[in-house]
C-alpha cells in the first residue's frame, strides 16, 4: 500500500510531527506507541525538544532499536548549550505512570486502532484525562480510503480491532474534548487520486487537540493519585552532552584555551625569530631594523589571533597594549627549560569561544587553575606554553626570558596537538 504514496505514508506522518514541533517549539515529546523508534530518531536532531520520550508495550522491539538513539559523535566534540535528555519505557497506554504528565506533545501515531474499544477509553482517560498534555496528535487509517486499495479486503492490517470513518473518529475526538477540556483540529495525510479527496478523504486521518488555556491551565483530574503511578518499566535513558553541564563546559574551555596559546605560541615565536635571525646576520643597521622588529613585535598581541578569532574593538586593542606574550624561564631538576606566557587577558579578549565559554577572566582564571592539563603562571594571569625548540637556539643572546617566577614544567604531545587542531 505504501509505495501508492510518495513521499511513503509512514513518512507524511512522521513529517506532520516534526513541522508541529519546529511550528511551536515543543520541548517535551512522548512518543505513545513508539514501537522502533523510528519518530524518535527524527526528533532527536531538532534542538528545541529537551525531553524527549518513547513508550511502547512490546519491550523486545524497543530494544532491538534503542541504541540508535544515542548522541552521534559531534556531538561529543561540539557540544552546545542545548540539551535533551531520552528516555524509553515499556508499558501500556492504558496504565498512568507520572512521568508522564506534564508534556508539551503527546504523539499517538496508528496506535488506537491496536486497542479494543474499551481499551479507547482507558486511553482516553490516561492520555487527556491523567497526562493532560498540552498537544495530542492522534492519527489513525481513515476506513473510507480502503476501497481505492486494490486487493484489500477487512482492515489494513491483522492485529488492527476497527478502522474508524471520518463521522466516527471525529465523534470520538469530540467526545474527549468535551470529557477533558480539549479542542481539535482535524486533517489527515495521503491525497487521494485527483477527483476524489472529497470524497473518500485522507488515507491517515488526523486530530490536533489543544488543552484549553494551553500551558497556562492545569487539568486537575486525577491529580490526588498522581504521585503513587509508577507502572512504566524504564529500558534506556541517556542525556546528550550539553555545555550546561560544567564538566562538559570545562573541557571544552581548557581544550579552546590549550589551542589558542598553542596558536599564538607559534605565531610570536615565528616572529621573534625573524627578529634574531636579523640581528645575528646583520652588520650594520642594527639599531634601524631592532626599532622595526620591536613594532612588529608590539603589534604583534593585537594581530596574532587573526580575523578568524578576533572580532574587537581597536579600543579594547589599546587598553590591552601592555598584555603581550614574553618568555619566562623554568629551572627543572637537570635542565632549564623555557615558556612562553600567554596572558589571559589576550587570550579572552581576542578569541570569541574562550571568552563565551568563561564569561569572564575571572571565572576563567579560576576554571584554569582547576585544570591540571593548563600551566599557568605563579599569580595566575597567564597560560604557560613551553618553547620546545629552546635547546636548540643558536648562539644569539637577544632571547632572553622576562623573569617572570618559577613554574614546574609543561610540554605538550603529538596527541594534545591533533586533538585541537580536530577542535578548530
Amino acid at each position: 500500500m505504501e509505495p501508492t504514496f510518495s513521499p511513503p505514508l509512514h513518512m507524511q506522518r512522521h513529517q506532520f510531527v516534526i513541522d508541529f514541533v519546529k511550528r511551536n517549539k515543543t520541548q517535551k515529546v512522548v512518543d505513545l506507541g513508539c514501537s522502533e523508534c523510528s519518530l524518535l530518531k527524527k526528533l532527536k536532531f531538532h534542538r528545541e525538544i529537551e525531553l524527549l520520550v518513547g513508550v511502547d508495550i512490546n519491550g523486545a522491539k524497543v530494544k532491538r532499536k534503542m541504541h540508535g538513539l544515542a548522541p552521534i559523535s559531534s556531538y561529543y566534540l561540539q557540544p552546545t548549550y542545548d540539551q535533551l535528555r531520552i528516555e524509553l519505557y515499556q508499558g501500556s497506554v492504558t496504565q498512568k505512570d507520572v512521568r508522564l504528565r506534564g508534556f508539551d506533545l503527546a504523539t499517538c501515531i496508528e496506535l488506537i486502532e491496536h486497542l479494543t474499544l474499551a481499551d479507547v477509553e482507558r486511553f482516553s482517560e490516561v492520555v487527556f484525562g491523567y497526562m493532560t498534555p498540552v498537544a495530542v496528535i492522534v492519527s489513525t487509517p481513515n476506513s473510507e480510503f480502503n476501497p481505492l486499495f486494490p486487493g484489500l479486503t477487512g482492515f489494513r492490517h491483522s492485529d488492527h480491532k476497527f478502522e474508524w470513518t471520518r463521522a466516527e473518529f471525529k465523534s470520538w475526538a469530540l467526545k474527549v474534548c468535551l470529557e477533558y477540556g480539549y479542542e481539535v483540529d482535524f486533517t489527515g495525510v495521503g491525497q487521494a487520486p485527483p477527483g476524489q479527496q472529497e470524497r473518500v478523504g485522507f488515507c491517515s486521518q488526523i486530530g490536533v487537540f489543544h488543552r484549553l488555556g494551553g500551558r497556562d491551565s492545569c487539568n486537575m483530574l486525577y491529580g490526588d493519585d498522581a504521585e503513587d503511578m509508577f507502572s512504566y518499566t524504564l529500558l534506556y535513558s541517556i542525556n546528550y552532552p550539553s555545555l550546561r553541564d560544567q564538566n562538559i563546559l570545562r573541557r571544552v574551555l581548557v581544550s579552546e584555551v590549550l589551542y589558542w596559546a598553542e596558536k599564538l605560541k607559534g605565531r610570536w615565536l615565528e616572529q621573534k625569530r625573524d627578529y634574531s635571525f636579523t640581528l645575528c646576520q646583520t652588520e650594520g643597521g642594527v639599531s634601524e631594523r631592532r626599532m622595526e622588529m620591536e613594532n612588529k613585535q608590539t603589534a604583534y598581541a593585537t594581530e596574532a589571533c587573526g580575523a578568524e578569532m578576533c572580532g574587537r574593538g581597536v579600543a579594547e586593542d589599546t587598553e590591552r597594549k601592555d598584555e603581550e606574550l614574553s618568555w619566562t624561564n623554568v629551572q627543572g631538576q637537570q635542565e632549564l627549560h623555557r615558556f612562553v606566557s600567554v596572558p589571559l587577558a589576550v587570550l579572552w579578549y581576542r578569541c570569541p569561544k574562550v571568552s563565551a565559554l568563561s564569561g569572564n577572566l575571572t571565572n576563567l582564571k579560576h576554571i584554569l587553575m582547576e585544570a591540571p592539563e593548563v600551566k599557568l603562571s605563579q599569580d595566575g594571569s597567564a597560560v604557560l606554553v613551553q618553547d620546545q625548540g629552546f635547546e636548540e637556539k643558536g648562539d644569539c643572546n637577544d632571547l632572553e626570558d622576562s623573569g617572570y617566577a618559577e613554574a614546574s614544567q609543561y610540554s605538550h604531545s603529538d596527541e594534545q596537538e591533533q586533538a585541537w587542531d580536530a577542535n578548530v
